[in-house]
């Protein structure tokens, strides 16, 4: 398929640039691909298309706080760094972006704290706004995170055009986070409150986790109109054997294996085993979903409504069926869901 398929308009004030007030009241569009039809519901409603033996599968990664603001030896000059990954402890070598990137070169400091008290200096230049920064920190480890993440901002997307509020450190991370490493959140996760999650349990549905720590290539534009030659962001990913035990287990008693966010469909897709089970996993995933794609793990996902032309949206075509998709993008819009990461949400069956 071409990216020009994928481009459309949506109207911004149906971006959502805060969060529902409760994390389950969110709106959420069924589409049954059997039945070609689409349901209007809340999100609390997803009780009522699982049942004992249905599986979920999660992504547990925790959103770290990963902006932070700094300035630049001498002029002063407000830079902001956006960490995006620890490339060595020993050292404190974090591989970051930097904004505006055209002031900052190797060998300049970077200072942080309202008393300066965090140094960073460039050692490296990695893409046009990429960079390398080794920290100057005497102290443990432990004591040197917790200063940068006191320092840090919670990362909202670029997209949500405010400062990140107190509000947005818990609800900019889901209920089942536990493993600190993404610089977004796994989206559709944000819509479980406990109170859904623990009446999903007393039906019966299992819940598998597996953790991906999302990058901001989930973000990055897709630069080719053939979709073949555009390349991922490598992403770090962990599934455990108990995850696969109980996702296996669902798919061999023909249950719904719901994969719960793009991240987790992606996740699942890049370890699968010859007779299309899930198989436990431990390194990095570039995998991209695009139309067509056979699926071998889920058979039902929930998403968020994503950007037109991104990747994000090129799976949900491939998993709904691209004409389906646009079917329910454009019914999206006329009955004014929220989009984005803070918006509503799709049950696709």
């Amino acid at each position: 398929m071409k990216l020009s398929q994928f481009k459309f308009d949506i109207p911004q004030e149906l971006i959502a640039y805060y969060p529902a007030p409760d994390r389950e009241e969110s709106r959420l569009m069924v589409l049954d691909r059997k039945a070609g039809t689409i349901e209007h519901k809340l999100f609390k409603d997803v009780l009522d298309y699982f049942d004992d033996g249905d599986s979920m599968l999660l992504n547990n990664t925790r959103v770290f706080p990963a902006r932070l603001i700094g300035k630049k030896e001498k002029t002063e000059a407000k830079i902001e760094v956006f960490l995006l990954r620890e490339l060595n402890r020993e050292s404190l070598l974090w591989d970051v972006l930097v904004d505006p990137a055209r002031k900052i070169r190797i060998g300049n400091k970077l200072y942080f704290g309202d008393d300066d008290s965090l140094v960073a200096e460039v050692i490296d230049n990695t893409t046009s706004r990429g960079r390398t920064l080794r920290f100057l920190y005497d102290g443990p480890h432990d004591e040197f995170k917790k200063t940068i993440f006191d320092m840090g901002e919670t990362p909202l997307p670029k997209y949500i055009k405010r400062a990140a509020e107190p509000e947005d450190e818990e609800r900019y991370q889901t209920v089942f986070a536990k493993h600190e490493g993404a610089v977004a959140a796994p989206t559709a996760g944000l819509h479980f409150s406990k109170q859904l999650l623990k009446r999903l349990e007393l039906k019966g549905v299992n819940f598998a986790e597996l953790t991906l720590h999302v990058g901001l290539g989930t973000f990055r534009s897709v630069e080719v109109e053939d979709l073949t030659k555009h390349k991922m962001d490598s992403e770090q990913l962990i599934i455990t054997q108990e995850a696969c035990d109980i996702v296996n287990a669902s798919k061999d008693a023909r249950k719904k294996v719901c994969a719960v966010g793009t991240t987790t469909v992606r996740a699942a897709e890049t370890s699968v085993s010859t007779i299309g089970h899930m198989k436990p996993y431990d390194g990095w995933t570039n995998k991209f979903i695009f139309p067509p794609h056979d699926f071998q793990v889920p058979n039902c996902m929930i998403t968020n409504f994503h950007m037109p032309q991104s990747t994000l949206l090129m799976m949900v075509a491939a998993f709904a069926g691209y004409d389906f998709m646009r079917e329910a993008y454009d019914q999206a819009i006329k009955e004014k869901y929220r989009f984005y990461s803070y918006g509503d949400a799709m049950l696709i069956l």
